[in-house]
């Protein structure tokens, strides 16, 4: 999940400009899935997301898996709204931070492998010349970067990181510039002591994963990608694509949204394990079902990954990659995400037996008028789902 103190900079240092626009190519698109056209909540579900849209809202999309009712998926508003371009369900969506799931993956992958010992200090794995950016680097496992218990401070929460990124929005930063923004800061808490999210940690898991492995790109691709055919999924290789949705950003919670297509592009373009997946609503899905159902990894991986840490009112809240979330007495798995430019949520509901991708091109990471009506929508479309 991407800092909020980067909008907060962004409209400080954006104030006075007139209209902000970075719109990028977005065509229409063939969506050759099948859906099924008789699912029960469909018409519900249809009325709603348009009720939305005409509240503001860019363009939104709903897609759902269950054993029951196979796959069903509906769209409103835009994909690019300078064109009219409607929202489809083939077009490519920001999972934003969900991609950490997938990173996560790709590390057990490796554990399974015998290639890395999850309770073994990271810097067994990872290389000095990163390891030295990283206050008591030695004292962390590499459980505590998948599970945010490790202290390490998060480089997208430093104001010089913000600040370059917005005056140098196209600059592709390297791995080692990104930890150079941590460098000075000390541990936050005794790793394994409590829960506590950090991009950091995701970043420095690819890291070591490229020095396990070669390149973490191709990890995924290989350990996640081809085993699942998920032919609409990319990973930091995000520009070019015409049917990725634009962007947009309510700048100053008027209810004026502004195309951010550019900024976002490139700022996923160089995450690195905490974000940078783009795919379509079933290929989200079914990446969460080849997940939980057994496809990728074991089932002693899978108990791992979904052995939770409490929050600090005692809740469990994350495991490996994971998120552990309770929405109308229903407990779900999975992850979410927002960016300058979009938001998502990517979950399965064991007790309803059911996978849930939500998607906007509205950026999410600050309140302001039309995010509260994306949280508004997305409580109303779980509740529709989810209760009896």
């Amino acid at each position: 999940m991407k800092t909020k103190l980067l909008i907060v900079v962004a409209i400080s240092i954006l104030t006075g400009c007139s209209i902000y626009r970075q719109e990028t190519v977005t065509l229409p698109c063939d969506f050759s899935g099948r859906i099924n056209s008789t699912y029960s909540k469909k018409d519900t579900l249809e009325k709603i997301i348009q009720q939305y849209v005409k509240m503001g809202i860019p363009g939104l999309v709903i897609a759902i898996y269950s054993q029951t009712e196979q796959y069903w998926g509906t769209t409103a508003g835009y994909s690019k709204i300078e064109t009219k371009s409607p929202m489809q369900l083939c077009n490519l969506q920001y999972l934003q931070s969900a991609t950490k799931m997938y990173m996560a993956v790709a590390i057990l992958k490796l554990k399974e492998e015998g290639k890395i010992d999850l309770d073994a200090p990271i810097t067994n794995y990872l290389p000095e010349k990163y390891s030295r950016y990283i206050d008591r680097a030695a004292t962390m496992q590499v459980r505590n970067l998948l599970n945010h218990t490790s202290g390490m401070p998060d480089y997208l929460e430093n104001p010089a990181y913000v600040t370059k990124v917005l005056q140098h929005p196209d600059h592709f930063f390297s791995s080692d510039e990104l930890l150079t923004f941590i460098k000075n800061e000390k541990q936050q808490f005794i790793p394994g002591s409590k829960f506590e999210y950090s991009n950091t940690n995701f970043l420095v898991l690819a890291l070591i994963a490229n020095a396990i492995f070669g390149d973490h790109n191709e990890l995924i691709r290989q350990k996640i990608m081809a085993p699942l055919a998920l032919n609409n999924t990319f990973y930091r290789n995000i520009t070019g694509h015409p049917s990725l949705v634009n962007s947009y950003l309510d700048r100053f919670s008027t209810g004026v949204v502004e195309n951010v297509s550019q900024l976002q592009q490139v700022s996923i373009s160089f995450s690195k394990g905490d974000d940078g997946i783009i795919a379509t609503p079933l290929d989200a899905l079914n990446f969460l079902r080849g997940l939980l159902e057994g496809q990728l990894i074991t089932d002693n991986s899978l108990h791992e990954m979904m052995t939770w840490v409490n929050n600090s009112n005692g809740d469990p809240i994350y495991g490996l990659g994971l998120y552990h979330v309770s929405y109308y007495g229903k407990n779900g798995y999975g992850h979410g995400g927002a960016g300058a430019g979009a938001g998502c949520g990517l979950y399965y509901f064991p007790d309803k037996q059911v996978y849930v991708f939500l998607g906007t091109n509205i950026g999410t990471l600050v309140d302001g008028p039309i995010v509260q009506k994306v949280n508004e929508l997305k409580s109303k479309v779980l509740e529709i789902i989810l209760k009896d």
